[in-house]
């Protein structure tokens, strides 16, 4: 899939929100909004790629449906001079479902069900019943990827901690897991950007955010 893909694939995770700050369960929610920290970390993703892309670059806009995906965008489509408007979304790259643990606090979760993050990998355990595993994750994403393997030239894509993760796994031809059943990339913090050509990945902004868990 990477040797055929064509042109280069910029792949950020959004900034933080106030489910993050909250330590709460964020996964699949729709609309969670970005804190003064989130909104500071936009910028400094806007200005990293204006410095490497310049103004108006030839790129497509990309982001997951989420509305901590279209904030973050926004800001950065607005260091680029781009129209935040022509932005496409896909459900394909919303974030990991979480069930019936959407919603809840950390502390809380913790104490009903123990740990729920394999410390060793940065991902959530699974889920309970309604929940999503990083195989449906890796499938949603194979699919975003295969109906946009043609498409003329760069992307830019704002998304998620975990669902990006799988998503550079794929495109990078990671091994699959097998305690999770797809292929997943390294963890980056908040606000990070990898750029993504013939199946090699370069960090080309390392994010001032969270880490695992907070997706």
């Amino acid at each position: 899939m990477a040797s055929t893909r064509k042109g280069r694939d910029f792949i950020a995770r959004h900034g933080e929100t106030v489910f993050n700050i909250a330590r709460r369960m964020q996964g699949d929610h729709p609309h969670t909004p970005l804190t003064r920290a989130g909104f500071a970390q936009a910028d400094a993703m806007g200005a990293a790629l204006r410095e490497l892309l310049g103004p108006k670059p030839e790129l497509t806009l990309w982001a997951s449906s989420a509305g901590r995906a279209l904030q973050t965008l926004a800001i950065i489509a607005e260091h680029l001079e781009l129209d935040w408007h022509q932005t496409r979304t896909d459900d394909r790259l919303v974030e990991i479902g979480m069930g019936a643990w959407s919603g809840r606090y950390y502390a809380d979760l913790e104490r009903e069900v123990g740990s729920f993050l394999d410390a060793e990998h940065g991902l959530y355990t699974r889920p309970p019943e309604g929940g999503e595993w990083y195989d449906a994750i890796a499938a949603r994403v194979s699919g975003w990827l295969a109906d946009t393997d043609e498409d003329p030239g760069d992307r830019l894509v704002i998304m998620h901690g975990m669902s990006s993760r799988i998503l550079r796994g794929v495109m990078n031809g990671r091994d699959v897991l097998p305690q999770f059943d797809a292929p997943v990339a390294p963890d980056l913090p908040q606000g990070s950007i990898v750029r993504i050509e013939g199946g090699v990945e370069t960090v080309v902004h390392l994010g001032t955010g969270r880490g695992a868990a907070p997706a």
